[in-house]
């Protein structure tokens, strides 16, 4: 009579054919663990103590429960959401429109606007910091100055004052590098099939109703994912208000990276700056979350 008793797999390990793959695999998990999880378990123990070099002393949470009850701190996360609401669609709107007048140039000149878009993202930030500075001085020299001159407007004080100070780190978000972003908008409309254009064609539609029909739509995974990273290097902006205004005037430009800076290496209160940074790290998180959940229903990869 036969047995239909099915036999136990045997399981291989890490050796056999496997073997290579885990060695890769091995390889990203030191890096992820020296690089990431070993700073985060870091960071979270030093939050719970009063951090000194020599001798620390714990304190359980009472750096999350000053932190939540700082006023700066929630200025700075109120900062950081304007900042951010004002310059992540802007900025995903700039570069979808240049990448689809891009689109039509023959592949040298493609390549020449590539270059030319693409050059601030390797430039040094401080260099180009410089420049912004020399575009926002007070002075009659500067050039936004001198341009508002056409419209009869007197000199404006862009960085020293609390009513511009924020628009002007706003408006050098806006006009600043968008190469990257650029550069993978074009290769999600290099992937869009040209036969969606010309069944289009076939039916009448106008350019205004392929580029909704056809453009919009087949460019939302490269949208959710620059939305999502846009987001995430919005929250964790700190260089151009730390070069730009250093925080002012009265905190109106304190993001909440720059508040963290100061906190760790101005103050040396690196207990707090640590509560600080984790509690940033989870709201940006949940925001990503959310944007996936619900911009990202429908996208295809």
């Amino acid at each position: 009579m036969a047995t239909n008793i099915a036999k136990p797999i045997k399981r291989k390990g890490i050796k056999g054919e496997g073997a290579p793959g885990y060695a890769f695999i091995a390889v990203a998990l030191v890096v992820f663990a020296m690089f990431t999880a070993y700073p985060v378990v870091s960071a979270f123990i030093i939050s719970l103590q009063e951090y000194k070099p020599l001798g620390s002393t714990y304190v359980g949470f009472d750096n999350y429960v000053s932190t939540v009850k700082d006023a700066l701190f929630w200025q700075a996360m109120r900062n950081t959401v304007v900042y951010t609401l004002l310059t992540v669609p802007v900025n995903l709107l700039l570069s979808m429109v240049i990448a689809i007048m891009i689109l039509p140039l023959r592949k040298k000149t493609q390549g020449f606007f590539k270059g030319v878009y693409y050059l601030p993202v390797v430039a040094s930030g401080v260099a180009l910091s410089v420049v912004w500075l020399w575009i926002f001085d007070p002075m009659e020299g500067g050039i936004l100055n001198q341009f508002i001159h056409f419209f009869g407007i007197t000199n404006q004080n862009w960085l020293g004052s609390s009513k511009t100070a924020m628009f002007s780190l706003v408006l050098m978000s806006w006009l600043s590098s968008h190469g990257t972003s650029i550069i993978i908008y074009l290769a999600g409309l290099l992937g869009i099939d040209d036969t969606y254009y010309e069944a289009a064609e076939m039916d009448g539609a106008n350019f205004f109703q392929k580029l909704w029909h056809i453009v919009v739509p087949s460019l939302k995974p490269a949208t959710l994912f620059l939305l999502v990273t846009g987001v995430i290097g919005s929250f964790q902006v700190f260089q151009n208000a730390y070069l730009m205004t250093g925080g002012g005037p009265n905190n109106a430009t304190t993001m909440v990276g720059l508040l963290i800076f100061n906190n760790a290496f101005t103050y040396f209160e690196f207990g707090k700056a640590a509560a600080q940074s984790l509690i940033l790290a989870v709201i940006i998180a949940g925001i990503s979350v959310i944007q996936f959940k619900y911009a990202g229903k429908d996208v295809e990869y």
